[in-house]
């Protein structure tokens, strides 16, 4: 896997507009860059597809709903988070996809998939 440098673009999939934007301005203030789009799943599948070495992270107030390989995905946020704890989040994810593996401990408010908690074990 190529191992991003930052600032990340970050792509935003929500279906609630006013979440969207706040979702936006935190990101922002991460130093990350945005672009739009709609729809969980099939959006992870079509990054997936067409740019493998893509990081994907839900952000879901139904985690339980993501299939148990995370469809893809690196990770979940689950809804409801706090600024402070999506910020921690983004930062731990940043610097495991950078310089894996994460040298800080995991935020309780983010969820590695299976495949991904297991390369970062392996990696430490």
């Amino acid at each position: 896997m190529i191992h991003p440098q930052p600032p990340f673009s970050v792509l935003i999939v929500e279906d609630e507009a006013v979440l969207a934007m706040d979702l936006e301005a935190i990101v922002e203030d991460c130093g990350l860059n945005l672009a739009r789009g709609s729809s969980g799943l099939d959006v992870c599948a079509y990054i997936r597809r067409h740019w493998p070495d893509t990081a994907v992270i839900f952000v879901t107030a139904n985690p339980k709903q993501i299939p148990g390989d995370f469809g893809g995905a690196h990770g979940v946020i689950p809804k409801p988070f706090s600024r402070s704890g999506l910020l921690l989040a983004m930062r731990f994810i940043e610097q495991g996809l950078s310089h894996p593996p994460p040298t800080g401990d995991q935020p309780p408010s983010f969820f590695p998939a299976p495949h991904i908690a297991q390369a970062w074990s392996a990696a430490r």
